[in-house]
């Protein structure tokens, strides 16, 4: 016989928001280790005294955090969602008759009191702590590395670098582009004019770093530590080489103010293990650089290569195949000379006699009189990075690096953030930011779960 849907006939109803979210709900895992007790206390220098009252700031963050963790990249839709799903009304703690917040509040205090009282770093910051109080973070070993987010820039409306002109009534993201050009991890990055400038979003970097079609573009950079993958700090760059390293550098000093974290050793790709990159993390930080070192000096037609000559450190000399030698100055100067060139290297130079009267010649130096070898001024550091690769400790260290990468294709496939909706170099910070605590939620939830009550065992 065919059922048939009736209207329940009750009058009354008893029921209970709690009782409708399974325990095993990600958002019940998240909502155990959130703490925003401090966002009130340092939000409250923003607003007024008078007037009637604003929505309530957590509501606002926990909304943010259903959408970041949940993948809803629009806030109408997390508006609509959060209005409906019984899951996200208990952990905005709205209860089933709660009023959401119109969408347009985000963004109003997105480019108002979240950016002036930096509540996106502190919250941030804050997931940080839980995971260290949780025993996540081992400290031993950081890896760093960055990655590409598509802009919310068009390529049609793009004009070349050289011809672009910020005009009298900028918008916030050119106001944002005119207020970082001295800023190490934008303008000043690079002293090279961009091919193309998007007049909506200038500061995002024209780039076709993935061997496909270019795209305007911003670069999240990630310092994880590699025993569970927690995302310690977090930095928007321009999507160049130089900003990155840069930012590799910001995080790892943030990180051990903020928290007192220091690493025995740092993974990272060749991206990272430039001289100088490797002589700040050697001879300043003390740490060891588990990094590929980035060097030009290997030569591919057919004649020697700097590796092929031997240093001798006490010496200060290279030692040739032949088993001559090659010196900065074979004779004293009456004026001393630096032997830096512009460059940041010293030239070791053979004896002409010695290259003459070699027969290997045509294998060293065939279209010079003599053989230079270059050196440069922090190239101890690069031997200290080249004897770590030997190590089997760096085998296991290459291994790990993989957790952030493996984050970097968590936050495009599953939080779905393969273009940012936000403008400028602070937008590009916000959401990078957010989605970062985002991860980090998700995390604590998965190894640190709800342990379900144990009853009486019975005798």
């Amino acid at each position: 016989m065919m059922g048939c849907q009736a209207a329940p006939a009750q009058l009354f109803y008893e029921f209970s928001l709690d009782d409708h979210v399974p325990a095993d709900h990600l958002l019940r895992g998240i909502d155990r280790h959130l703490d925003l007790e401090g966002v009130r206390a340092q939000l409250k220098p923003f607003y007024s005294i008078t007037g009637r009252p604003s929505v309530d700031p957590e509501l606002m963050m926990r909304m943010l955090i259903i959408g970041y963790c949940m993948g809803i990249r629009s806030e109408r839709r997390l508006c609509e969602e959060v209005h409906l799903n019984l899951a996200y009304r208990w952990f905005c703690r709205l209860g089933l008759d709660g009023k959401v917040p119109d969408h347009s509040s985000f963004s109003k205090n997105r480019h108002g009191r979240f950016r002036q009282s930096d509540i996106l770093r502190h919250m941030f910051e804050t997931v940080v702590e839980r995971c260290l109080a949780q025993g996540l973070v081992g400290a031993e070993g950081f890896a760093v590395d960055a990655s590409l987010i598509a802009a919310d820039a068009n390529k049609q409306r793009s004009v070349p670098g050289a011809e672009w002109e910020a005009k009298d009534e900028a918008s916030r993201s050119v106001r944002e582009y005119l207020s970082v050009l001295d800023d190490a991890a934008f303008g000043a990055a690079s002293p090279v004019t961009p091919k193309f400038i998007s007049p909506s979003d200038p500061a995002a970097q024209w780039t076709g770093a993935h061997k496909g079609h270019a795209f305007f573009a911003y670069a999240t950079n990630y310092l994880i530590d590699t025993e569970h993958g927690v995302i310690l700090d977090v930095e928007a760059t321009r999507a160049i080489r130089q900003a990155e390293v840069g930012a590799s550098r910001t995080m790892i000093q943030r990180t051990e103010d903020r928290f007192g974290l220091k690493p025995e050793y740092v993974v990272a790709d060749s991206a990272y293990g430039s001289a100088d990159n490797l002589a700040w993390l050697v001879k300043e930080k003390k740490i060891a650089p588990h990094i590929p070192v980035f060097d030009k000096s290997q030569r591919t037609d057919g004649t020697f290569s700097r590796s092929d000559f031997t240093w001798e450190a006490e010496n200060d000399r290279y030692i040739c195949p032949a088993g001559k030698e090659l010196k900065q100055f074979h004779r004293t100067y009456e004026t001393p000379r630096s032997g830096i060139t512009a460059e940041g290297t010293r030239l070791y130079r053979a004896r002409k006699g010695d290259c003459d009267a070699c027969e290997l010649k045509q294998r060293c130096c065939p279209k010079m009189p003599m053989r230079k070898v270059p050196r440069d001024l922090n190239e101890d550091a690069r031997d200290v990075a080249r004897a770590i690769a030997t190590t089997p400790e760096y085998e296991q260290s290459r291994h790990r690096r993989k957790k952030v990468e493996m984050l970097f294709a968590h936050l495009k496939r599953i939080l779905r953030m393969a273009r940012l909706r936000l403008r400028g170099p602070c937008g590009a910070r916000d959401e990078f930011l957010l989605a970062a605590t985002a991860q980090n939620l998700r995390r604590l939830a998965k190894l640190r779960p709800i342990r379900p009550p144990q009853g009486d065992v019975a005798a």
